[in-house]
């Protein structure tokens, strides 16, 4: 281990731990709701960079139908992805309703592809790096840290304004699920459907608002990711991070969800100051490792709860 990269190391995991948290948030949101595991999660995430990049004045031929400000972009694409998660969740997800849990995933990994489809025939196949990024590669803060390498901690401003909207949002996202009436609907519906009827819930419309906001959650990952990486259809493969951060903390446990991709976050950055080549080379795996041996000795995840059958 190069002890002076991993002070580094650990700032710059924790960092990228926030966005994974966020959209891991997503995926629990529905789960919690609805018992259904959302495959397609990460499709929505990949979809939300690209309306905000259209929206923002981004195409390929240069003649822009919109050209807004960043912040005007991100609110359109934000209007667009809770119409699209009214509309999943009408259309494809309540006609399944007591259907198998198996054709229940099956249904959401074909969303994904339709999603992921859509996305290559309307914006093309070839990443886009002109994202409205408010923050170039060179905008860095350095930080005097002891013992580090060059005794200074380097972190880029736009993975520390991503950290600090991701935190925002998820803090915000977890006040409106526990002192809000529709909240107290979605927990509701949470812990049992029938009950949450028999008291006057409208659970449909619980399930529509659930996937309106993961929808909302999921563009405001994409955003973030966007603003580091580009826009690209690889973007929808960060739910393969996510689901380890999920399950890390509990699948249903918000709390968890953050913790989780925190976790996740800084277990990918730690293992990337080994010496050994090989273990560099593993920070794709480091999650699921993690992930292994939490589950070995606490099967519900950090957070979640104990499911006791009654007979």
């Amino acid at each position: 281990m190069n002890w002076q990269l991993v002070p580094q190391q650990f700032a710059t995991g924790l960092l990228n731990g926030g966005t994974i948290a966020l959209i891991a948030l997503g995926v629990v949101l529905i789960f919690k709701s609805s018992e259904v595991f959302n495959f397609a999660h990460g499709h929505m995430v990949m979809l939300g960079a690209y309306l905000t990049w259209w929206f923002a004045g981004g195409t390929e031929s240069g003649g822009e139908l919109f050209n807004l400000p960043l912040w005007a972009a991100v609110i359109a694409a934000l209007l667009v992805s809770v119409f699209v998660g009214l509309l999943i969740e009408r259309l494809a997800l309540r006609p399944m309703t007591g259907q198998p849990l198996l054709s229940i995933i099956l249904m959401t990994l074909g969303l994904s592809q339709l999603i992921e489809g859509v996305a290559s025939i309307t914006y093309g196949i070839e990443p886009k790096n002109n994202f409205p990024a408010p923050f170039s590669p060179s905008d860095v803060v350095q930080v005097p840290f002891p013992g580090a390498f060059n005794d200074t901690i380097i972190l880029k401003q736009a993975l520390v304004a991503s950290f600090a909207v991701a935190m925002i949002a998820a803090v915000l996202f977890i006040l409106f699920f526990r002192y809000t009436n529709a909240g107290l609907a979605m927990r509701a519906t949470s812990e049992n459907h029938e009950l949450a009827r028999s008291v006057g819930i409208k659970v449909r419309s619980v399930f529509g608002l659930s996937w309106a906001i993961a929808g909302i959650v999921a563009t405001l990952g994409g955003v973030l990711l966007a603003t580091l990486t580009g826009v690209s259809l690889n973007l929808a493969t960060v739910v393969l991070v996510a689901f380890p951060a999920i399950l890390l903390g509990g699948l249903d446990s918000f709390p968890g969800a953050i913790l989780g991709g925190l976790l996740v976050g800084l277990a990918q950055a730690l293992v990337q100051s080994s010496t050994m080549i090989e273990v560099r080379n593993s920070a794709e795996i480091a999650p699921y490792v993690l992930l292994l041996i939490v589950l070995v000795i606490r099967p519900e995840g950090l957070f979640g709860q104990k499911r006791i059958e009654r007979i």
